[in-house]
This record gives C-alpha cells, structure tokens and sequence, in this order.
C-alpha cells in the first residue's frame, strides 16, 4: 500500500490516462481520497497520481 510511503522515494508501475504503462521514481508526500500527491523524481516535477491505477510499489533503498 503506497500509504505505507510517505516521506519516502518509491518506485510505482502505473496505467496512465491514455492506458500506458510506465515506471516512475516518485517521493511520496500524501495520500488522500485516492490521490498521491508525489514528487516525481522522473519527470522532476510534482505529479498527481490515482491510487487505482497505480499497479506496483517497490520501496528505494536510501543509502546513508
């Protein structure tokens, strides 16, 4: 569950709007009402993504 990953850097296999997939680096900063608010680190802009459409999360290890 990406609620699980807030203030964390993440990877998701998302289902776009046009029916795409793609993989996204993103750093969570909240869930709500079925929306991640993210930084994506791919596209390094802030991204709105549908909790629905998003088909897997791997968390990124952060290396100290």
């Amino acid at each position: 569950m990406i609620e699980n990953h807030i203030g964390q850097t993440v990877q998701i296999i998302y289902n776009d709007r046009k029916k795409n997939i793609s993989i996204r680096l993103i750093q969570v900063l909240s869930v709500r009402n079925g929306k991640v608010r993210a930084f994506c680190l791919s596209a390094n802009a802030p991204r709105v993504f549908n909790v629905e459409s998003i088909i897997d999360v791997e968390l990124i290890k952060q290396h100290a």
